[in-house]
Formats: C-alpha cells, structure tokens, sequence
C-alpha cells in the first residue's frame, strides 16, 4: 500500500502542477483554458484519495515523519480555502465595476455582459491555478523531494 502512496503521491504533484502551470498562463495571456476545470477537478481528487490512504497507512501503523502530516492535509486546506476564494470572484467583479446585481448586470450591453464573464472566469481560473501551484509544491515537500 505504501507503494500505492508514493504513486498517487506522484500523481497529486503532476495533475496539479499541470493544472497549475496551464490555468497561470491561460490566466496571464487572458485566454480561455480549455480543459482546465477537468484537469484541476482531477487534481484535487488525487489530494483526497491520497489524503485517505494516507490516514490507513496511519491507521495500519505506518510510521511517517511528523511533517509529511502537516504537508499532506494542507493541501486538502488550500483546496478548500481556494474554493471559498472562487466563490466570491463574481462578487469581487460586480463590486469592482460598481455594479449591484441582476439588474445593473442585465443593463450592460451584450458586449460588456461578456467581458463581465470573462472577467469573473479569468478570477476564477487565476485562483484555483495559484492554488494547484500551492499543492503541487506542499505534495513535493510532502515527498521531500525538497
């Protein structure tokens, strides 16, 4: 079982660097990022299946280092944190443009409705990539690759 650790541990570091990497740049050249969503939503399922077996081993008793703890549920935390952030990135937005809901939303033309979209998205994307960044590199120091 260790061995399965070790490989989703590999897979948590890869999907969510991937992830990462492709939502910073897509965020950066302010272009749409296909595939981003799946990639990232993967990702962090890896971090809650890794994150499981790791409490069996725990539970099996396996012994870890007292870091590799702290490195391998902080994820869990950034991930849930991160969503929150996403949460009020349409807020954040509206606010930004002095806009009080529905109303004034539906007021703007077609035109700035989808700026106003791509906005909120490109919020979202620069979010939950900073954060698969963020996992990436807890589930590197998890491994003590570094």
């Amino acid at each position: 079982m260790t061995a399965v650790h070790i490989t989703l541990g590999v897979a948590v570091v890869a999907v969510n660097l991937a992830a990462g990497a492709w939502g910073a740049w897509a965020w950066w050249q302010e272009r749409p990022a296909p595939g981003f969503w799946p990639l990232l939503r993967t990702g962090q399922a890896l971090v809650a299946v890794e994150a499981a077996l790791g409490g069996a081993l725990i539970l099996g008793g396996e012994e870890l280092p007292p870091l590799h703890l702290v490195y391998g549920l902080t994820p869990l935390a950034v991930a849930l944190f991160a969503e929150q952030l996403r949460a009020v990135a349409a807020q954040t937005e509206l606010d930004r443009r002095g806009l009080d809901g529905r109303d004034a939303v539906a007021a703007l033309s077609e035109e700035e409705q989808r700026g106003l979209v791509r906005a909120i998205v490109r919020r979202e994307i620069g979010v939950m990539a900073a954060s698969a960044v963020v996992v990436a590199l807890l589930g590197v120091r998890a491994s003590e690759w570094i």
